[in-house]
């Protein structure tokens, strides 16, 4: 890892809004709209605040307390690395072929098997990280329209076009909004040969689709796909204001070239959305929960899903601090989303001095009340505590959880910015655990760049950087490493699925055995002296354990041993032996 240069030392100042209190663990220096100056001026920040006379009050930190802190306001130079000590890169794989220009710019990543699906506005890549420190590239399909976000499900891969084209092919050229020729939507490919996608189906939506959002229908025999798009015109064949809805197009698994729109709810009648709400950016959907959380430019949203063609409002906020409400992430739980705000649409360098801690940050909601009165209620903001230079396009951006034992933990893109790590386990009071970031791309000019989508997949840390390409990072931390016990076969992250949930967590030695009558029983690095007996229905988690004594589960709701070390059999019909040493038979089967 390169080390940072120390900037020199500065009195930092955190001004909390009226409106809402500013993170004190993230030290940046906030300057008022009224001209307040940063530390490279000859006037001290603390004293604009005073000279201002904004609704501010003031947090300021003498300067030889600051010279504690300097390491996380200094920013690395281009093409360096900075991190903190428990998160590393161990693979990349540059932009290549098709995908190669500056233009071509990566995007959204879905995950199935030892597969990546990494997106970008010319198409998307296929990789196999069976070794996740040695990707391999599988295909590449060049089928050209921004923004190239995949979803997939068996053996489907839903593609988003958000730009208009001359036709649906993948030969396609760029079209014309106005010209009903012009195609743009959702393209359906059949990915059961990951060597060789085959093009099955297209379907067009108004305005296109920035972003899809895959929901199963409760049968199984369907899976719908929630498009969100935006930008009305007066002047768009497809796409003409207003525009207050999403598509849902319904997909028949056995026959998706029948794949149709089947409803287009309008959600904000009349004046009820935001005036900058003209559609939503992103919706991620609970199938589990029939939830979904809905980041629609001027609101966030909260639905219900439980009829899958006619979502229904549940709570819906603003923020005047929230610029474009961008993308949304649940807790396990479903009693929490974390919303965020893409100030500047993504391109602009909104982690600076220049702006406020709760400006382009994440902002966290607690879900209060039950069924229909269920409501978003503001908690808190989280921003990254780094400084970055005014040519690094910064702001919060996509990410997912990790499924760490009794914590709420996720992982998160920041454009340039670089990535983050957040335990908001306490909604009012997130903590950043681990980050790693890039320098800047360029020391002259303000290039497009940085990890657009961020996310972790049964142990590791997956990021499709803008221009750099796919990053692998491995993230070593005990309060995260328990995360390993816990695996998905698929995973979309806007299609958010569920985890077993630790109703006990378990870290020190169990002399006498242990039986889980109820709930789940979690074991982080915990030893068990005796024999382990878990109920019908109830569950157990072994991460890093050592048990001295058989284990035996009878229709057990969950049963996961890894890298564990056993010291008799096991016996758990549909369980999870993985990365352990039994010294026993072993019956899951």
């Amino acid at each position: 890892m390169l080390r940072r240069t120390p900037q020199e030392s500065r009195r930092l100042a955190i001004g909390l809004a009226a409106t809402g209190a500013l993170l004190l663990t993230a030290v940046v220096a906030a300057a008022p709209a009224s001209g307040a100056t940063d530390s490279s001026g000859s006037t001290d920040i603390c004293e604009s605040f005073e000279a201002a006379g904004d609704n501010f009050a003031e947090y300021c930190i003498a300067e030889e307390a600051a010279n504690a802190v300097a390491a996380a306001n200094t920013t690395p130079g281009v093409d360096e690395i900075a991190s903190s000590p428990n998160i590393q890169q161990i693979a990349n794989i540059p932009k290549f072929g098709g995908f190669a220009s500056e233009g071509a710019y990566n995007s959204d990543l879905a995950f199935q098997g030892n597969y990546v699906f990494a997106g970008n506005y010319e198409g998307f890549n296929v990789l196999d990280v069976s070794n996740p420190s040695s990707p391999q590239v599988v295909s590449q399909v060049v089928c050209s329209g921004s923004q190239g976000d995949p979803s997939v499900m068996g053996n489907l891969l839903f593609l988003a076009v958000d730009a208009p084209r001359s036709n649906d092919s993948c030969n396609s050229t760029s079209g014309s909004s106005a010209q009903q020729s012009s195609w743009e939507g959702v393209r359906i490919f059949d990915i059961s040969d990951k060597a060789n996608p085959r093009y099955v189906k297209s379907v067009r939506t108004d305005c296109g689709s920035h972003t899809q959002t895959l929901v199963p229908s409760k049968d199984g025999k369907s899976v719908y796909v929630y498009v969100q798009s935006y930008g009305p015109s007066s002047g768009a064949f497809y796409c003409k204001p207003p525009h207050d809805k999403i598509s849902i197009i319904k997909v028949p698994v056995d026959n998706p070239a029948s794949a149709s729109v089947v409803a287009t709810p309008v959600l904000f009648p009349g004046t009820n959305g935001a005036g900058s709400t003209s559609g939503c950016h992103d919706i991620t959907a609970y199938p589990e929960l029939d939830l979904a959380a809905g980041a629609c430019m001027g609101d966030g949203v909260l639905f219900d899903i439980s009829d899958r063609e006619n979502p229904v409002i549940l709570s819906q906020v603003r923020d005047t601090n929230f610029a474009f409400w961008h993308s949304a992430t649940f807790n396990n739980a479903g009693t929490k989303v974390v919303f965020t705000d893409e100030l500047g649409g993504g391109s602009s360098a909104i982690c600076t001095s220049t702006y406020r801690a709760n400006q382009g940050a994440d902002a966290i909601y607690d879900i209060v009340g039950s069924g229909a009165d269920r409501e978003l209620v503001f908690k808190s903001y989280f921003k990254i505590p780094r400084l970055n230079t005014t040519l690094e396009n910064c702001v919060a951006h996509n990410g997912s959880l990790i499924p760490a034992m009794g914590r709420d933990v996720m992982v998160q893109a920041w454009y340039q910015g670089g990535i983050s790590v957040i335990d908001f386990t306490d909604s009012a009071n997130p903590v950043e655990i681990a980050y790693w970031e890039r320098g800047p791309l360029s020391d002259t000019r303000r290039i497009l760049g940085g990890a657009w989508s961020t996310y972790y997949h049964n142990g590791y840390i997956y990021s499709n950087d803008i221009q750099k390409g796919f990053d692998v990072l491995k993230l070593d931390d005990p309060r995260t490493n328990n995360a390993r016990a816990v695996s998905f076969a698929e995973l979309n992250v806007q299609t958010q699925p569920s985890y077993p949930a630790c109703t006990t967590v378990l870290r020190n030695r169990q002399n006498g055995g242990l039986t889980v009558t109820s709930g789940i029983t979690c074991l982080d690095g915990a030893t068990v002296n005796g024999r382990i007996k878990v109920a019908p229905g109830a569950g157990l988690i072994a991460f890093n354990a050592t048990l001295n004594g058989s284990v035996t589960a009878t229709d057990a709701s969950v049963v996961s041993i890894v890298e564990s070390r056993v010291n008799g059999s096991v016996h758990a019909l549909g369980g999870t032996v993985r990365d352990s040493k039994v010294n026993g038979s072993v019956t899951t089967s």
